[in-house]
């Protein structure tokens, strides 16, 4: 028996090449030329899957696995159906199929049953979109199926000639093909990426409404092209198809698998199966004779077939070319590396036969063209899938503050790359394409991940935007290729070249996007003015009365009782401490007392941009609680304690002020005096505040000196504009009762002075700018109400809101001009409330009224290194986002390589060669984009869908 294996001779060349092959297995994997197991097994089913059956590459393993097994079961099916008009129905219908997004369409009938309560649900425009796209296809399936079974049955199969059905066909094909052509480039902004297009706007660094005024015209082209590209032209290639004669060649298996393709990929991918049935049709009229091997030995599919593949593989050994060229340049440019790669780059153009057997062979197997850390060294990498990375797409980022603004434009940003995809302004359309988008300091990555019939499935990454050398410099190139696009003016020459056509960005055009612009400035001569410090104080009080009398007329017990109150004349009472009343010796000591409210520690740091809110709750733990007695003294209980049925002297009558200093022996304190009072008006409990907010931690002595600070006609002006009563005739007689009820006004001046005296202190010394920092950064200097304060987290929060109005109420009116009335004053507040986030950057509400798309959102900071306080302002709208594309086999190849430094060569350095500025390659750049852990974008998407119709 082995005997006769070993003489047998294919047995004994396989095993020859075998010996020779095993040899050089440790040297292939060492270069990384070897795939892994999962690497070589996708690679595989994705080259099966889009040369043999017609699909394209999906956006995870699963979805491939799935369409692959679907499409090859496709393609066995066919071979079995004996009727040449089934074969021809079954290979329509279930190409169509295929080709479309069936999540999408499994998502709607998945959730358009009744009764459904599951948080994914689509609303209910999101359903009738996706049931009006539903119909779409049910139309288009059944008028394919009626063309093809028609044609196929009755139209009469001969040899192709020049005067035949499907020649005739062949000849509009050709027509299609170059009118779309030309509609898809006159879309771009340059015509190969070479001469700039005419017909595209001039000077579009201008708003968006101008910009879309321009590129109508452009539009209503796509709009057409669209048209030819999803209805005309499938079906005239159905129509080619179906007319061909090998067809009545059943049961073999080359037209099973020639055709099942053809009728695939007349939807999935329109245009390239367009450009090869033409290419057919070319060759059909070109080779008359049917002795030729072409004509003779293969049937219409199967050439369809080989022209596919020689079409993908000339076009990624034309993309591998122009990228080792780029290599080349960059070396050679690069004034550092020049030294050091001169002799490299002289190398290769001696040996330049050997790198096009490289480029060649790296081209046949799809895999990555390989330059050993980037340099002129060129290394065939290992076949992997278009995806590149093992894991799933978007379940990875270096998530920090800065990926919200990315999160945040991802919705509009992909309703504008639908309308450009869908009127050909980013080129041609296929899987594994990248694509650059830059505005201001935001630079967005994009990846088709598949595409099909009228959708594609894009992936979006965010770079980070802390400016590193290496990222500036290359961000600066970006800036300046778009620049050279975009920045022309009218009267520049009809048809200019690309200064930047070696670099591996080409622009293409100008999306508008719903995003946030950032806004730098520095408010040296605002914060720091004297008068405006002192205006700020006079402004904090206002705006103290004007956020607390909104949020009690806000307050949903507030609305529940408006209609309860109404129809009852109920007067409810209060306990209150009286401001001018004072039974007991006011102490001469208190007011000396209450000046030293603040810390060293607390007024010396003036440094950070946003200083610490821990430390300063910190440092109040090593001071005494203040809810212990004071030895020697009464006890007594808190006011709102009343209830418990002790003495009502010592409960209402008697307090003890708590959070002092220690009172030296024999010395009086001015205790506040709580009389019994009630409200004059029958309503005014509901614009009362909360009974835990009455304060008891400020002596009467000191809260009657406040209260003359207290703005009387501007709280009778916002009680008297407030709209919560439901009854419009009585409404305003209510709000004048209200506005004279003193006992609700001595409430409101309680609250207001403490939170006052608790943000700012009594003295009337104008604040620093280092105090408004710290307090607009929620650091309160201490005081004996600040433990007061900080135990109720909401007033804190409203007193803290006041205070950053305030700040900014101080710059707008330094920058546009003085309040003219409480009028204007309002409208001002209510913009504030309505319209803006004042806050940190830092704080997690920054990041909800990113997401919840505030209009404006305003913080305050300080950079150390100018010495200078700055004001940073984002506002919502929408702008231009440029976007060029990427030379894909230049981000795969990079890609190759620093898998290959960080895998194979264990180079774990953090300055490492290839992550190092190369403005040609954008060699940093493209790093950073790379999935985590090699790579850090800062932000990527879930697969997202992009309908094309």
């Amino acid at each position: 028996m082995i005997q006769f294996v070993v003489n047998i001779p294919a047995l004994e060349q396989m095993n020859q090449i075998l010996h020779i092959l095993f040899v050089f297995l440790p040297f292939l994997w060492a270069l990384g030329t070897l795939p892994p197991p999962d690497a070589f097994f996708f690679w595989a089913m994705e080259q099966v899957l889009g040369f043999g059956l017609g699909g394209s590459s999906m956006s995870t393993h699963l979805r491939l696995l799935v369409m692959f097994i679907i499409s090859a079961g496709t393609a066995i099916t066919s071979y079995f159906i004996p009727s040449t008009v089934g074969v021809v129905l079954f290979m329509t219908g279930l190409g169509f199929l295929l080709s479309l997004n069936l999540s999408d369409l499994s998502f709607v009938f998945k959730h358009s049953g009744v009764g459904t309560n599951s948080k994914a649900s689509p609303s209910d425009s999101e359903k009738w979109f996706m049931w009006k796209h539903c119909l779409f296809y049910v139309i288009i399936l059944v008028f394919a199926l009626l063309e093809t079974s028609l044609l196929h049955h009755f139209a009469g199969f001969s040899q192709i000639s020049k005067n035949s059905s499907q020649a005739i066909v062949g000849y509009l094909l050709m027509t299609l093909l170059i009118t779309l052509w030309i509609l898809r480039e006159i879309q771009s902004v340059y015509i190969f990426g070479i001469f700039r297009n005419p017909f595209y706007p001039k000077d579009v660094q201008t708003t968006v409404t101008i910009f879309l005024e321009k590129q109508t015209n452009l539009l209503k082209i796509g709009v057409v092209r669209r048209i030819l590209l999803t209805l005309v032209s499938p079906f005239a290639m159905i129509a080619f198809l179906s007319l061909d004669s090998s067809l009545q060649g059943l049961h073999s298996v080359s037209v099973s698998i020639g055709f099942t393709r053809a009728f695939r990929m007349v939807w999935q991918n329109t245009e390239n199966a367009l450009l090869e049935i033409v290419i057919v049709s070319v060759m059909h009229l070109l080779i008359s004779s049917t002795d030729s091997w072409w004509n003779r030995s293969l049937n219409t599919g199967i050439r369809l077939l080989l022209v596919g593949i020689m079409r993908d593989r000339l076009i990624q050994f034309i993309s591998k070319l122009q990228f080792a060229v780029t290599v080349l340049l960059a070396s050679w440019t690069e004034k550092k590396h020049r030294k050091s790669t001169a002799i490299l780059c002289i190398l290769n153009i001696i040996f330049s036969p050997f790198v096009l057997v490289i480029i060649g062979f790296s081209t046949l197997l799809s895999s990555p063209l390989l330059p050993l850390f980037t340099l002129p060294v060129f290394l065939v990498g290992f076949p992997r899938p278009i995806q590149s990375w093992p894991g799933a797409v978007g379940t990875t980022a270096c998530v920090c503050a800065d990926t919200v603004y990315y999160h945040q434009m991802v919705p509009s940003l992909t309703a504008a790359l639908q309308t450009a995809m869908a009127a050909g302004s980013l080129g041609l359309l296929l899987p594994g394409s990248h694509y650059l988008g830059r505005f201001q300091d935001r630079l967005i990555w994009i990846v088709i991940l598949e595409c099909g019939y009228t959708y594609c499935c894009v992936n979006i990454k965010g770079l980070e935007l802390q400016e590193t050398s290496c990222h500036t410099a290359e961000a600066r190139r970006v800036d300046e290729v778009f620049e050279g696009a975009f920045g022309q003016e009218e009267d520049t020459q009809v048809c200019s070249l690309n200064e930047h056509f070696g670099n591996v960005l080409t622009p293409c055009t100008l999306l508008p996007v719903k995003l946030y612009s950032d806004a730098r400035s520095i408010l040296s001569g605002i914060i720091d003015c004297h008068e405006n410090l002192k205006e700020f104080k006079d402004d904090l009080v206002k705006v103290l009365v004007w956020i607390l009398i909104q949020y009690s007329s806000k307050r949903p017990s507030m609305q529940e009782n408006i209609h309860e109150t109404e129809s009852k004349g109920e007067t409810p009472q209060i306990i209150l401490p009286a401001l001018n009343t004072s039974p007991h010796p006011k102490s001469t000591e208190d007011t000396d007392s209450l000046n030293s409210e603040t810390l060293d520690d607390w007024s010396d740091n003036i440094f950070d941009d946003e200083p610490n809110i821990k430390k300063g709750k910190d440092q109040l733990k090593d001071w005494p609680a203040t809810n212990l007695p004071i030895p020697g003294s009464v006890p007594s209980q808190r006011v709102d304690d009343h209830s418990t049925g002790s003495d009502p002297e010592c409960d209402l009558f008697k307090t003890i002020l708590l959070g002092y200093p220690a009172i030296d022996k024999g010395k009086q304190i001015d205790m506040a005096y709580i009389p019994l009072m009630e409200f004059s008006c029958s309503h005014s409990h509901l614009l009362s505040l909360p009974e835990e907010w009455r304060p008891n931690c400020m002596p009467n002595s000191k809260m009657k000196e406040m209260s003359s600070l207290f703005p009387e006609d501007w709280y009778q002006f916002v009680l008297r504009q407030l709209e919560c009563f439901h009854s419009q005739e009585k409404a305003s007689s209510i709000l004048e009762d209200i506005a004279k009820d003193k006992v609700l006004k001595d409430l409101y001046v309680r609250t207001v002075m403490t939170c006052y005296f608790s943000l700012f202190g009594i003295d009337n010394m104008a604040p620093s700018p280092g105090h408004i920092l710290r307090v607009y950064s929620g650091v309160l200097p201490w005081s004996s109400a600040l433990d007061w304060l900080t135990e109720k987290p909401k007033l804190f929060q409203l007193a803290l809101k006041a205070f950053r109005y305030t700040l900014k109420l101080m710059i707008d009116k330094a920058s546009l001009g003085p309040i003219e009335d409480f009028k204007e004053l309002t409208t001002c507040l209510e913009e504030y409330e309505n319209d803006w986030y004042i806050g940190l950057v830092s704080d997690e509400k920054w990041k909800e009224a990113v997401l919840q798309e505030k209009p404006y959102l305003f913080s305050l900071g300080y950079d150390p290194n100018m010495g200078v306080y700055t004001g940073r302002v984002l506002s919502l709208q929408e702008l231009l986002v440029q976007v060029g594309k990427l030379n894909a086999e230049a981000v795969r190849g990079q890609w190759a390589n620093l898998s290959w430094e960080l895998l194979y060569a264990t180079n774990d350095d953090e300055e490492r060669y290839s992550i190092q500025a190369q403005p040609l390659l954008l060699r940093n750049l493209t790093v950073q984009a790379a999935d985590p852990p090699l790579g850090y974008p800062i932000f990527s998407s879930k697969p997202l869908p992009v309908h094309l119709c």
